[in-house]
């Protein structure tokens, strides 16, 4: 599979990874598409196609820091799933540096969520039990109460605080 890093709308397949992005998540877990056309040439910021044999597989929506790689988003096609490429995928990131991986999941109120929890866990992520609140994507909408995943082990409270007053405001546009 390859990873192919995206900074505009040009490659032929955005439009298709775009759905796959708006079909993934709920409205309230993602930013309009003309916010994610502005962030996408980003230095930090990495909007990837997960190809294999120049077909989408899936996409890797993440940030950079020098403390932490911020999964934002990741999903695979649907008709994809269940097939260990969401393993494969995982395990060629958190292979690609030393750094800590973070992630935010649901709270596990139903199925869905536990078996995604479960399937994070399963590629060596650690459910950690701090509050977290990811801010609105969108106006006039609450922030959302979420839990946080980390590879290859838990972080601390302090971290949380620093990710939070650091990386946010660039993440979800708190300074505009």
């Amino acid at each position: 599979m390859d990873n192919v890093r995206q900074t505009d709308a040009s490659h032929r397949l955005f439009h298709e990874a775009w759905e796959l992005y708006e079909q993934s998540f709920p409205l309230e877990e993602r930013r309009p598409l003309d916010w994610q056309l502005d962030i996408m040439s980003h230095a930090n910021y990495h909007f990837e196609l997960i190809l294999q044999e120049d077909a989408l597989v899936g996409i890797l929506l993440w940030w950079s820091f020098e403390e932490v790689r911020y999964i934002e988003h990741f999903a695979t096609v649907p008709a994809l799933r269940g097939r260990g490429y969401g393993k494969l995928i995982l395990k060629a990131f958190t292979g690609r540096s030393t750094r800590p991986v973070l992630l935010e999941v649901e709270p596990p109120h139903e199925e869905i969520q536990r078996r995604r929890i479960r399937f994070y866990e399963q590629s060596g992520f650690i459910l950690n039990d701090h509050y977290y609140q990811q801010p609105p994507y969108h106006p006039g909408q609450q922030p959302l109460t979420l839990l946080l995943m980390t590879y290859p082990a838990a972080i601390s409270a302090e971290t949380v605080a620093h990710f939070v007053a650091n990386r946010h405001p660039l993440i979800y546009r708190l300074s505009q």
